[in-house]
């Protein structure tokens, strides 16, 4: 995979041939969000594991286990995160909200809206107008739409980014605080952004991937940039980052075509990069058990395990271990020693210390088509027009108790039971919602939030 031309070269020490870096200082402070929150997307450090012990359902229906249900102002495919009695979740208004590219896009609109946990009810909304021009409704960035980036909370603040609308920030209650713009470029293969906000001590860190092809660092309460590292490199980028800790202390890891990086959160300084996938873009993210980063695609990209920390190409002295393919766009979960995904109608399970696969199982479809995309029955609005196909499921798998959950993008929710044998539980469906589902979900003291495009419900016993 040949290099990418620099726009600038301003490393001060030779360290990375495709990566400029402007450099600013910064100062964070570790912040302790509620045990049980799920802050951002795919809850505590993008693990897609539930913070607490507390069971959810492995059955539901419209009738069963379903404690309420919302109807949102708009569609999206942004995910839901929880904060203490509070569910926060985007969409759009305005523009192409049936699935076509149907009114005026000078109209379009994103939103924070905030609902109470216990009742469903939409406690407030906040609208931003789209920055104009933006992207044209149709072809494959009609299988991402305008509301894909999940906002992400601190415990007292909550973050959304609208791509190139920019970053906001609001209180609790819905009162804005601070905003900033990050780029307004657009995606060089037209399927849109998708990169998701996340949090280290007070900084927070915006992948804007697509729109000015780098990260950036924020003064989470003054919205002061504190800086940014921008590259070329970063195109064809859809991940969200994580943190882990390497021997220099904590990183910001993010995997892009052909490398993984990994930055200091506090100056946004490059540490180490080592060889990733073979692929010309990357769907996913990647995940960590606080030291190991494990990154893994689809198309002949492979699979790759990496030891946090070092410093330049640690390529050749990190690499535990390279495999086959793995998800291309969900990203798996580390559960006990072993990496689980679903991805085309496959289950797969894999040991996370060596690589090597413990089972790779078929599900069959139930009720006509797959288990994928290519079996979604409807747009946004779920009248047809807007996201069919598109590659296989969007959605990422969750754990609670020791069971996985992933949502197919027709809307049913497969569940095993995690362990070295496949074994399903059970296959739910809430009927009469024949939206696009591409949202994980987020769990949260027993509860598992669960959005189609326009609909967000609560399960729970």
């Amino acid at each position: 995979m040949g290099r990418n031309h620099l726009r600038s070269a301003t490393l001060n020490f030779a360290m990375h041939p495709r990566l400029s870096i402007l450099l600013l200082s910064s100062l964070f402070v570790t912040h302790f969000s509620h045990a049980a929150d799920w802050s951002r997307f795919r809850g505590p450090n993008g693990s897609g594991i539930a913070p607490d012990d507390k069971p959810v359902p492995v059955e539901w229906s419209a009738t069963k286990n379903l404690k309420w249900q919302a109807a949102l102002p708009g569609p999206g495919s942004s995910s839901p995160i929880v904060v203490g009695d509070r569910v926060f979740v985007t969409c759009w208004s305005g523009y192409a909200t049936d699935g076509s590219a149907s009114g005026e896009i000078a109209a379009l609109k994103r939103h924070l809206i905030c609902i109470d946990r216990t009742s469903g009810k939409i406690l407030w909304d906040r609208s931003v107008p789209a920055k104009q021009p933006e992207d044209q409704f149709g072809g494959m960035f009609a299988q991402n739409g305008y509301a894909s980036h999940t906002p992400v909370s601190d415990g007292s603040k909550v973050f959304a980014f609208f791509s190139r609308s920019g970053v906001h920030a609001f209180d609790l209650d819905g009162k804005p605080l601070w905003q900033a713009d990050v780029g307004d470029w657009s995606d060089r293969k037209g399927w849109g952004t998708a990169s998701s906000p996340i949090l280290h001590g007070d900084v927070l860190i915006v992948p804007a991937v697509v729109e000015a092809q780098a990260l950036f660092g924020f003064d989470k309460n003054t919205g002061k940039q504190l800086w940014k590292a921008p590259s070329e490199g970063f195109a064809s980028t859809w991940g969200t980052p994580v943190i882990a800790k390497g021997e220099n202390g904590d990183e910001v890891v993010i995997s892009v075509p052909g490398e993984v990086w990994g930055f200091n959160p506090a100056t946004g300084k490059l540490r180490w990069y080592a060889t990733g996938l073979q692929s010309d873009s990357v769907c996913n993210s990647v995940v960590t058990d606080g030291s190991t980063i494990f990154t893994m695609g689809e198309r002949g990209g492979g699979s790759v395990a990496i030891k946090a920390g070092g410093k330049g190409n640690v390529s050749a002295t990190h690499t535990l271990w390279t495999g086959a393919n793995g998800s291309r766009i969900a990203t798996p979960v580390l559960w006990e020693g072993r990496l689980y995904w679903i991805s085309s109608s496959l289950a797969v399970c894999r040991d996370a210390k060596t690589g090597a696969e413990i089972y790779n199982e078929r599900i069959e479809s139930s009720g006509g088509g797959s288990t994928t995309a290519s079996g979604n029955q409807g747009g946004f609005g779920g009248g047809g027009g807007g996201r069919r196909g598109g590659g296989g499921d969007y959605s990422s798998p969750v754990v609670s108790n020791g069971h996985l959950y992933q949502v197919t993008r027709r809307g049913e929710v497969i569940v095993l039971k995690l362990g070295p044998k496949f074994e399903l539980v059970a296959r739910n469906r809430i009927d009469g919602d024949t939206a696009d589902h591409s949202a994980t979900p987020a769990i949260s003291n027993g509860q598992l939030f669960l959005r189609s495009a326009k609909t967000l419900y609560c399960i729970g016993e």
